[in-house]
């Protein structure tokens, strides 16, 4: 899915996030990242509604490609929400448990967790009752290793951007007594 090349990048973005400024830099990041999905999918359905013009001969094409099934769509989002939090808090709380130290590990447990729970909910939010069981859960593991994978491979270069930014913004901020409660929007 176009999942593979989009999500690992925004679990490494959203590890960065964590790992330098901290679980509620990363929860205003995740609901930024959620509202602006959530307004790409409305406003792709509302141009799929309107009328076209009357040369536009390619509308069905074009209502295929930008058209979402509601179930798709929930799926997607619930799926980003759950496995984008679970990603920043299991980087958060391992940051502190281990004192700073193993990034690199962190990055690909938290990863793993995210992914894991991202995939298994989009797959059986989209498709229950309508693939068999196998099949989908062959889509979650392979999802998640090839993302998780991907990270793996990036690693060198998420490791450097992560020194150099505490480095030049000189913080590195440990989630300490902070309340995990994704809803606590008056911290944002």
């Amino acid at each position: 899915t176009a999942a593979l090349l989009v999500f690992p990048v925004a679990y490494i973005l959203n590890d960065c996030i964590a790992e330098v400024w901290g679980f509620q830099k990363a929860q205003f990041i995740i609901w930024c990242g959620f509202a602006m999905n959530f307004l790409a999918a409305l406003f792709y359905q509302i141009s799929v509604l309107l009328p076209p013009a009357p040369f536009w001969e390619h509308q069905d094409a074009y209502s295929t490609i930008l058209s979402q099934k509601p179930r798709i769509a929930a799926a997607s989002l619930l799926a980003f929400l759950a496995g984008s939090f679970l990603n920043a808090f299991v980087m958060s709380r391992m940051k502190v448990l281990s004192a700073g130290k193993h990034f690199s590990l962190r990055a690909i447990v938290s990863t793993l967790a995210g992914e894991t729970i991202d995939s298994l909910l989009f797959f059986t939010v989209a498709f229950a009752g309508i693939l068999p069981l196998k099949s989908m859960l062959l889509m979650v593991v392979t999802q998640t290793l090839l993302k998780s994978g991907y990270e793996a491979l990036i690693l060198p270069v998420t490791v450097r951007a992560v020194r150099y930014i505490k480095q030049v913004e000189q913080i590195d901020i440990y989630d300490k007594g902070i309340s995990y409660n994704i809803f606590k929007i008056n911290k944002l």
